[in-house]
């Protein structure tokens, strides 16, 4: 059979098959789909006479516009290498700066102490030198009288000089006292590892101060007894219910406030001084986070739309989906002061830190899931009190970290 005779019986199934769809009203499948090269293409153009010139007008311009567009992009290109050589530069000399700074207060550093070892060496020497005078009248009396136990009897009865009895030099108190200035060294010291753990700590918080962000506290959320700043920096929780309207984005029981603005995507890093709060957690959630009762769907870290950083009755401690981690609080790794927070959204990160040394505090990854960790909705800042009738302050402050 020829290939004309498949063709048109090939056409005349199809077409059999749109009539039995169309008698019955269901759809018909046909096993074997015509190829995409039978189909007639449709959408081919015939040009007139006369649309040619304009379309070569068109095309013209769209070359001309296509050419500029390309010598823009290659200046762009030549400006990056000298832009980015005027970055290295200036990122160049204030580093110098600082090491120039480093070395002229090393260099007066160490020229005090090598002062401090002059004058006491100074001082040394000239007890060394009185001592050694002392010494040389001793020897000198000794070979007298060894001289005078070797000679004759008349010789013994010559006198003998007045001093030869009263050589005892008695020991100054004040010879001990003569020593380098230890204790002011010792504390330089100290002052200048406290510089040098604060210098290390900025350096590492200097990253981080790039992506910082303007968070305030979205009134809606706060709680009743929450009163917020008028710059919505600050919260402070008071044994009173304040005058506003309800809300339903409002936490009914728990002392609870949320940030304004969402995380969706990007890096974010802000700040939040406790140290005027004697119990608090700090933390991110979504908002699907329940905002009535006091169940563990509202409570931050006690279920999968929270995290939260938790400090009270001494202990601190990070909490996600009802799991948490004890972390270590003694004197010389106290509770901190100041809590940073960072989010890399797209990487699901989220960490939590010692703003004032910058220790990382708690890292939430896989440690809290099996599966990757990773963000399935807008994050906002989540902040919490806890009872009122707790001794203490109750006052947190976002850090201003404009720059």
């Amino acid at each position: 059979m020829a290939e004309k005779d498949f063709r048109s019986l090939s056409e005349e199934i199809s077409s059999f098959c749109l009539v039995a769809e169309a008698r019955s009203g269901t759809q018909v499948i046909q096993p074997f789909p015509r190829s995409p090269k039978l189909i007639r293409r449709t959408g081919a153009i015939s040009p007139k006479p006369l649309e040619l010139p304009v379309w070569l007008e068109d095309l013209k311009k769209e070359r001309k516009r296509t050419e500029y567009h390309l010598e823009s992009i290659k200046k762009r290109q030549a400006n990056l290498n000298t832009s980015s050589e005027a970055m290295k530069q200036q990122v160049q000399e204030c580093f110098e700066e600082l090491l120039m700074a480093l070395q002229r207060d090393e260099k007066a550093v160490l020229d005090m102490i090598e002062q401090d070892r002059r004058e006491t060496s100074s001082k040394l020497n000239r007890i060394l030198q009185d001592w050694n005078q002392h010494l040389g009248l001793l020897q000198k009396h000794i070979s007298t009288i060894q001289s005078a136990q070797q000679s004759s009897a008349e010789s013994m009865k010559q006198p003998f000089p007045e001093d030869f009895t009263s050589c005892h030099k008695k020991l100054d108190p004040a010879e001990e006292e003569i020593k380098m200035n230890e204790e002011r060294i010792q504390k330089l010291m100290k002052v200048l590892r406290n510089i040098s753990k604060d210098l290390k700590a900025q350096l590492q918080r200097k990253n981080l101060m790039l992506d910082s962000s303007n968070v305030v506290f979205d009134k809606r959320t706060c709680h009743k007894q929450i009163k917020v700043t008028s710059e919505g920096r600050g919260l402070c929780l008071s044994s009173e219910d304040c005058n506003i309207p309800n809300d339903p984005q409002r936490f009914d029981q728990l002392y609870c406030a949320l940030g304004t603005v969402a995380v969706k995507s990007g890096q974010h890093y802000w700040e939040v001084d406790v140290h005027c709060c004697s119990s608090w957690a700090v933390g991110m959630a979504y908002g699907s986070l329940q905002r009535r009762g006091r169940e563990k769907g509202a409570k931050l870290g006690r279920n999968r739309c929270s995290w939260s950083l938790e400090f009270q009755d001494g202990h601190l401690t990070a909490w996600h989906n009802d799991r948490h981690v004890a972390l270590p609080v003694t004197a010389a790794r106290a509770a901190p002061n100041r809590v940073g927070v960072f989010v890399k959204y797209q990487k699901g990160r989220l960490v939590f830190y010692d703003a004032e040394t910058m220790r990382t505090l708690q890292e939430f990854s896989a440690v809290f899931d099996r599966a990757h960790h990773q963000f399935t909705e807008p994050l906002y800042p989540a902040f919490r009190f806890f009872s009122p009738k707790d001794k203490g302050h109750h006052h947190m402050e976002i850090c201003n970290l404009s720059l």
